[in-house]
């Protein structure tokens, strides 16, 4: 994709900084879509340059996602989600896929990023019997999504909230905690967790995040497998708990299930749906 494309692509009011790379960029170019400048071309290339897994880690996650819809709206009966740090469209969105097993099934993406917002608007559209909303916001701002989000979703009823890849964005740990349980808290009985992050697993990968923030981009904070497991505390892991995320109820995909160094899990808020705590 060009500048020229994109710029026509994006509304002319959006802020899109084209001379630093951005996550969500960065991470269209791995899975091979269209939405990408030369800056987050040659950041991705550097990046896979130190480490190759890369590309098999943005996949992995990728059909993660969509396995976790597919198993939260078929079998856990989840019919509103929230999609926080969303990303660019791509295939199988969380709409698509929520609202191929139960049409009226509510979605809210959230993103801060003008270019993603852009298309998703543009992109997303709801079946008549459900609703898609896109809410600019940044996850440090749990007050303020949740402010935006209640406008689809009826905080009455189970939510399954969806953060893929996108807590190392917040480097200090508490804080990224704070990401989650802001959320979570509001809630009711029944909702869900389904989230994926990377681990610190070899030389290569942390030479490879080290590389990434030196190119002005949002650094991203690689974590201990403990620290991601403790994002799901207070919560009942639904099976096979926290795992990576090839191994997470694998089905037959595009792609080889090559080992990835992403753990991730799905986890259900304790009590029933409609009191106010647990049993």
């Amino acid at each position: 994709m060009t500048d020229d494309r994109s710029a026509r692509d994006v509304p002319s009011t959006a802020k899109i900084d084209t001379t630093v790379p951005h996550s969500a960029r960065i991470w269209n170019y791995w899975l091979g879509g269209k939405d990408h400048y030369p800056v987050d071309r040659a950041a991705g290339d550097r990046y896979r340059e130190t480490y190759p897994g890369i590309v098999d880690t943005a996949r992995a996650v990728r059909y993660f996602m969509a396995r976790a819809v597919r198993y939260l709206a078929a079998e856990a009966g989840i019919r509103q989600f929230l999609d926080v740090g969303t990303g660019l469209p791509a295939i199988d969105n969380t709409h698509e896929i929520a609202q191929r097993v139960a049409p009226e099934s509510r979605i809210v993406y959230v993103d801060n990023d003008p270019l993603v917002l852009a298309h998703a608007r543009a992109l997303l559209s709801s079946r008549p019997e459900g609703a898609c909303d896109y809410v600019d916001a940044d996850m440090r701002q749990p007050a303020q999504i949740l402010t935006a989000a209640a406008r689809t979703l009826d905080f009455d009823q189970p939510v399954a909230l969806l953060l893929m890849g996108v807590l190392g964005h917040v480097s200090d740990y508490d804080a990224a905690r704070a990401v989650v349980d802001g959320l979570m808290e509001t809630f009711p009985p029944g909702s869900y967790l389904a989230l994926a992050d990377s681990i610190r697993a070899g030389d290569a990968h942390i030479a490879a995040g080290e590389g990434y923030a030196d190119t002005g981009a949002v650094p991203y904070q690689l974590r201990s497998p403990d620290e991601i497991t403790g994002f799901f505390g207070g919560l009942d892991l639904v099976e096979p708990g926290v795992v990576p995320v090839h191994q997470w109820r694998p089905d037959p995909a595009p792609f080889p299930a090559v080992p990835v160094d992403t753990l991730g899990a799905v986890a259900r808020k304790p009590g029933q749906p409609g009191q106010p705590g647990s049993p």
